[in-house]
């Protein structure tokens, strides 16, 4: 854009960011929430953009829409609601999952569409979506701090609108040709240099700016799903669902080792005999393990230390909502994946849950934390910590279904 952001040769991601914020705020043309730096950029006109993607049959034919929760994106998902269409937006950080479905009341006016349509709104009439609930994106809408018009992309530097669509892929949820559209001013629209482009970026089909309608044509293809060797341990406990569908992908045989496992990996060209102790060493606290099956019941535990048996510390986790086609190992395998192996597991397969227990309050709540969202058989599991808790280390059986 003549007279707009200026970008130096041989500018990094981060430069052109902080290029735009910088221009969006010094020629006044940012809007609230300010300032717009380390965000998705509210802009003027962003309603009248938003607007525009009515005109597009894209929009027109889609059932079910995707659109980020960002202020500039309000108007797509207000025109979503009074066009009928299910509305799914994901949750922020993706910290309880990866949707919510907005649900409307019935016969709402146009004025609580539009409340439905802010963060407010979100928060007010939405209803989670989970990894079970079968959805099925016909247009998904980000916003960018940047975007060029052959469709390249750059968000505000976190990586969740490239992570959500890569989990979407992964649910398949979205397919190849499912197009993507973004929401920017002109002056937000400027030259990327390919290089700074990854194979986990998502890239656009369509820019709708206040005075434009940009279909950029773009042949670099989108993420074909969660690329594992670039997610840290860091990421998997910030995003619980992350988990989730890794002990998914998992199961189904694909590799899903991490960025950080793979320096691990230099482990494999140990000699063999350190290798031998280390796998001894790392068995030997199962060989303690004790393992009784009683009727319908299973309880497994390691040896409890004396003052932790009897001092009232022990807490309990509730695990329920498991299908009857699950068997413990399967239970206990997703347990060791989340690190989150308890002290002793209550398995109770015919009343289709569990209890779990840890040494402590903080580590039992750090366990519900990590296995929020954990999906087996078909079925997200409900975890939470048990309602009553007994001030023995005992599992109480209480009233949870």
């Amino acid at each position: 854009m003549e007279g707009g952001v200026r970008l130096r040769a041989g500018a990094s991601k981060g430069d052109v960011r902080e290029r735009v914020w910088d221009y969006l705020e010094g020629s006044g043309l940012a809007r609230f929430p300010r300032p717009v730096h380390r965000r998705i950029p509210n802009f003027e006109g962003s309603h009248q953009a938003c607007c525009s993607i009515k005109e597009l049959d894209v929009f027109n034919r889609a059932r079910e829409i995707k659109v980020d929760p960002d202020k500039p994106l309000e108007g797509v998902r207000l025109a979503a609601l009074q066009a009928r269409k299910t509305l799914l937006v994901p949750t922020p950080r993706l910290r309880t999952g990866l949707f919510n479905k907005i649900v409307p009341p019935l016969g709402a006016t146009k004025e609580i569409l539009r409340i439905c349509a802010t963060s407010q709104g979100i928060k007010d009439y939405s209803v989670p979506v989970g990894l079970d609930g079968k959805a099925q994106v016909d247009l998904v809408v980000v916003g960018s701090v940047a975007v060029s018009e052959k469709g390249w992309r750059i968000g505000k530097g976190e990586g969740y609108a490239d992570m959500e669509y890569a989990m979407m892929v992964s649910m398949g949820a979205v397919q190849a040709d499912t197009p993507v559209i973004t929401i920017v001013h002109d002056c937000q629209v400027v030259d990327i240099a390919e290089e700074l482009l990854g194979d986990h970026d998502l890239t656009v089909d369509y820019i709708l700016t206040p005075t434009r309608t940009i279909k950029t044509n773009c042949k670099r293809p989108k993420p074909q799903g969660i690329i594992w060797h670039k997610v840290s341990y860091e990421m998997l406990e910030k995003i619980p669902i992350l988990k989730s569908l890794r002990y998914r992908e998992k199961q189904a045989g694909k590799d899903v080792t991490l960025q950080d496992e793979r320096s691990d990996l230099a482990n494999a060209n140990m000699p063999a005999a350190l290798n031998e102790k280390a796998t001894a060493e790392n068995t030997r606290p199962q060989a303690a393990v004790g393992s009784a099956q009683i009727g319908q019941h299973y309880v497994e535990s390691d040896s409890l230390s004396p003052g932790l048996e009897g001092s009232g510390l022990i807490t309990t986790v509730y695990v329920g909502n498991i299908p009857p086609s699950v068997r413990v190992g399967e239970l206990k395998c997703a347990l060791r994946e989340f690190r989150a192996t308890p002290l002793r597991l209550n398995w109770q397969g015919a009343q289709h849950r569990a209890f779990l227990d840890y040494k402590d309050k903080a580590t039992a709540e750090s366990a519900v934390s990590s296995l929020k969202g954990l999906s087996l058989g078909g079925n997200t599991l409900r975890v939470e910590l048990a309602k009553n808790q007994r001030n023995k280390g005992q599992v109480e059986i209480n009233n949870q279904k």
